[in-house]
C-alpha cells in the first residue's frame, strides 16, 4: 500500500495501533487530498485492502485454560479497510 500511494504522488501519515478484539496490528493512514483526487484514492484502497478470514482461538492470551477445556478456533473477518472521507475547512503545509 505505501509503495503504491508514494508512486501515485499521495502524501501521508501513519499510525500504527493494536486491534482490540484480535490484539494484532493494524496501520492507520491519514491521506489529504483535492476532491478531484478521492476516486483515485479510494480506488488505490479498494485494490491494495482485501477481507478475508482468519482462524483465532477466542481465549485471551492472558488467561489458560481451566481443566481440560480448550475453546475451539473460530473464523472472523480480518484485513480490509474502512476509508472516512472528512471536508476540511483549511488546510496549511509548512
Amino acid at each position: 500500500m505505501v509503495e503504491d500511494l508514494v508512486r501515485n504522488g499521495f502524501k501521508f501519515t501513519i499510525i500504527g495501533s493494536t486491534g482490540g478484539f484480535l490484539r494484532e496490528g493494524n496501520t492507520t493512514f491519514l491521506v489529504g487530498v483535492e476532491d478531484g483526487e478521492k476516486d483515485a484514492l479510494i480506488s488505490l484502497i479498494q485494490q491494495n485492502c482485501k477481507a478475508r478470514e482468519q482462524m483465532v482461538n477466542v481465549l485471551p492470551p492472558d488467561a489458560s485454560p481451566v481443566g481440560t477445556f480448550v475453546p475451539s478456533p473460530i473464523k472472523v473477518p480480518v484485513g480490509g479497510a474502512i476509508a472516512f472521507v472528512l471536508d476540511v475547512e483549511q488546510f496549511e503545509r509548512f
